[in-house]
C-alpha cells in the first residue's frame, strides 16, 4: 500500500483492494488539486477545503466513488472505514460545529485522518477509536488544534507513524490561512527534524513500535 499527499488535507491511499481519497479541497485555498481517481472519498466535514468530494475520479472498480460524510460503518470492496463525531473547535462545536475521524482499514493497516479536530481527545473518544497505525495529524492552528495541543493528542492515541496535515504553506491563500503555523513551528514543537519524502510505503510489517514522524512532500499531480 502507497500513501500519497496532495496539500492541505488530501490524502491517497492506494491500497490492494482499492483506493481511498481523503477530504479533497477546492481551488479557493489557493491549492491545485490533481486529477485524483478513488474508489472511496471520504469528508471530514461540510467546508469546501475538505468536501470538494465531486473533484474525485472514478475507478476502473466502480463507476463512482462511494462517498462518506457522516460518522457510522461503512464496508466497500473489503476496506473499512469507521467516522466518528467529534468538535470542529474547542468550545463543543459552538464555533465551527462538528467534525468527523475516520479510521481507514485496508491491507491491514489502520489509518486515522483526524480531519479539522478542534480540541483534545477525550478516553472515551480515544477508546472509539482504538488502535492507530499511521495517524493524519493537522497542526496548523487557528480552524484545528495547534503544534502544542497535536503534539498531546499524538502522544494519546501512540500510533506507529504520524503524518502532519493542515499547515501554512507559501502556495496557500493568505487572506485564509496566514495565521497558520507552518512545518518548522509544529516540528519545533514536536522536538524532531526529519527530511520529507514523497510517498511512504505501508504494511503491517513495516509498522514501528514506537512512534515514528514523517514529513510527506505534497504532490500536485496523481
Amino acid at each position: 500500500m502507497t500513501l500519497s499527499y496532495h496539500g492541505h488535507s488530501t490524502f491517497k491511499i492506494r491500497g490492494s483492494r482499492g483506493t481511498v481519497v481523503t477530504d479533497p479541497y477546492d481551488s479557493s485555498i489557493g491549492l491545485s488539486l490533481p486529477g485524483l481517481s478513488a474508489d472511496i472519498v471520504t469528508s471530514s466535514h461540510d467546508h469546501a477545503d475538505h468536501n470538494a468530494v465531486e473533484r474525485i475520479g472514478n475507478t476502473t472498480r466502480r463507476d463512482a466513488p462511494f462517498i462518506i460524510k457522516k460518522p457510522g460503518e461503512y464496508e466497500v470492496g473489503g476496506i473499512s472505514v469507521f467516522g466518528i463525531s467529534v468538535y470542529h473547535d474547542d468550545v463543543k462545536g459552538a464555533e465551527r460545529g462538528t467534525n468527523t475521524i475516520y479510521t481507514i482499514f485496508i491491507d491491514d493497516v489502520r489509518i486515522c485522518h483526524l480531519g479539522d479536530l478542534g480540541h483534545e481527545l477525550s478516553a472515551q473518544q480515544l477508546d472509539a477509536i482504538g488502535r492507530v497505525d499511521v495517524l493524519l495529524c493537522p497542526v496548523g492552528g487557528v480552524y484545528t488544534i495547534d503544534p502544542q495541543t497535536a503534539v498531546k493528542v499524538i502522544h494519546s492515541l501512540e500510533p506507529g507513524i504520524v503524518i502532519p496535515m493542515h499547515y501554512k504553506t507559501a502556495k496557500h491563500n493568505p487572506a485564509t490561512f496566514s495565521e497558520l503555523a507552518d512545518i518548522p513551528e509544529f516540528l519545533k514543537a514536536y522536538g524532531s527534524e526529519v527530511e520529507p519524502v514523497t510517498k511512504l510505503d505501508l504494511s503491517p510489517s513495516n509498522i514501528p513500535e514506537e512512534t515514528e514522524l514523517v514529513v510527506l512532500t505534497e504532490s500536485f499531480k496523481d
